[in-house]
């Protein structure tokens, strides 16, 4: 019987640090996880407008600021596109085939300075 309570002593010992040890580890409060801070910029769209015909395709076009915007010249003979008011961007005389690249930074009205009766519109929302 003796050896019977000191095995049962070493029972309740071990049930006794087995619960302190458990209480510590454990925390009554959940981690939460950090909030995150960097808000993560949607990476530019990629457009195109095609020159076909002696017009701009689309003739209009809705983009996003620092969106990139293709022209393709798809037509026979020799096209630019410049921004009407200010003439504030140009690009180079573009042959069958070539393309230009703008980035979208404000909406403008652009045409074609070699043939001006083509004309499009830039919508940057």
């Amino acid at each position: 019987m003796k050896s019977q309570w000191i095995v049962f002593k070493k029972v309740i010992c071990l049930l006794l640090v087995l619960v302190i040890l458990g209480s510590c580890s454990s925390s009554s409060e959940e981690a939460t996880p950090e909030p995150d801070t960097a808000i993560e910029e949607p990476k530019p769209a990629m457009h195109s407008v095609e020159i076909t015909q002696m017009k701009f395709f689309p003739a209009e076009l809705k983009v996003k600021k620092g969106d990139k915007i293709v022209f393709v010249n798809h037509d026979l003979v020799t096209h630019d596109v410049t921004e009407e008011t200010k003439k504030a961007w140009s690009s180079s005389p573009m042959a069958t085939d070539q393309t230009w690249v703008l980035i979208a930074t404000e909406s403008a009205d652009y045409f074609c300075s070699i043939h001006p009766v083509m004309k499009g519109k830039i919508i940057v929302e």
